[in-house]
């Protein structure tokens, strides 16, 4: 067995255990709100959402094609390059996992692969009109989008609702955030789960095992099936977060938050933009509680969140930069700046 066979096998094992842990970590996006608002038990919840989030990731490939060849050139991806990219957001989910925060597993991706990549190639190696146009504009508008449909979609029921009585509301809305709660998760899947398939094939193509970037059905199972195990290991931390700790969540928030976010995500995944779940899910609660009153949303955790959401690119990015760069010193790796 040749030390590049060794190396490939290494990439794929550690890049299903970033997907593993991407499920755990963003478990929240699909389960947060169901379970807060008691439509189901937390075990309950985990296995629905594994269940839809495995179907997602079926969906199509788009988003998977954009993180494995419109990021970075393919050709000067190495598999050490997309070890140190795996390893840096790896740190980074367990970090903000600790800490409770909702951090986005993609762009965590986006930023050690593009970090790895200066310190072995250049930047020149960097597509920076693929990285505006499908990282750092939606970075930007998707949370403002999911704030806003979170706000539209919930002043729209309170509208509907208004004089309606809230016991039966409550009760009618638990049933229909199952339908919201299982869409949501399904959209988390087909986003999230394509980064992974993209990782592993461009680690299959860097080795030369395929010829040209197309993704392997195998891949697109394994990713699917790994993802659906982390979610059912369940992120309670960040799911405690999410569904409690922005705002106090009743089913038709629930229900207005998980619709909205799912909406603005599977758009994205049609168009092969990979959008964090995290920011998408997150403003969208936040604008549900703003419909009630601006001091209903506890902003002093929405800051950290921000602070993490800002810091997770620059930092996975850093990261991946110096794992390079120390393994370079030991191994002799070529280094650029």
């Amino acid at each position: 067995m040749t030390i590049t066979l060794i190396l490939l096998i290494v990439v794929i094992l550690i890049t299903l255990v970033f997907e593993y842990i991407n499920g755990f970590h963003d478990s929240a996006n699909a389960i947060a709100t169901v379970v807060s608002t008691k439509v189901l038990t937390p075990r309950t919840a985990v296995i629905y959402g594994a269940l839809l989030n495995f179907g997602g990731a079926l969906l199509g490939t788009h988003v998977a094609s954009t993180i494995g060849k419109g990021m970075v050139d393919t050709g000067s991806v190495t598999q050490m390059v997309i070890l140190c990219a795996l390893l840096s957001a790896i740190i980074w989910n367990l970090f903000t996992w600790f800490y409770g925060l909702p951090s986005s597993s993609s762009h965590a991706l986006i930023g050690g692969l593009i970090g790895a990549v200066i310190v072995h190639t250049g930047i020149h190696s960097v597509h920076m009109t693929g990285v505006y146009n499908k990282v750092l504009i939606p970075m930007v508008l998707s949370p403002i989008i999911g704030l806003s449909m979170g706000f539209i979609v919930m002043f729209i029921l309170l509208r509907i609702f208004h004089k309606a009585n809230p016991e039966k509301i409550n009760k009618y809305f638990r049933k229909m955030q199952l339908l919201s709660s299982g869409l949501m998760a399904l959209s988390h899947g087909s986003n999230d789960a394509q980064k992974t398939m993209g990782i592993i094939t461009l680690a299959l193509f860097s080795a030369g095992i395929l010829k040209e970037f197309t993704i392997p059905l195998w891949v697109v199972i394994t990713c699917a099936f790994v993802m659906a195990l982390g979610t059912m290991a369940g992120g309670w931390k960040i799911i405690r977060t999410m569904g409690s700790k922005v705002i106090k969540l009743k089913p038709i928030h629930g229900f207005a938050a998980e619709t909205s976010a799912a909406a603005v995500i599977l758009t994205a995944s049609h168009f092969g933009i990979p959008v964090s779940t995290t920011h998408v899910i997150s403003t969208s609660i936040m604008g549900v509680g703003t419909t009630q009153r601006a001091s209903a949303v506890k902003w002093s955790v929405v800051s950290n969140i921000v602070m993490a959401w800002v810091f997770t690119i620059p930092a996975t990015l850093s990261l991946a930069g110096i794992i390079y760069f120390l393994i370079s010193s030991v191994a002799k790796l070529p280094v650029h700046f």
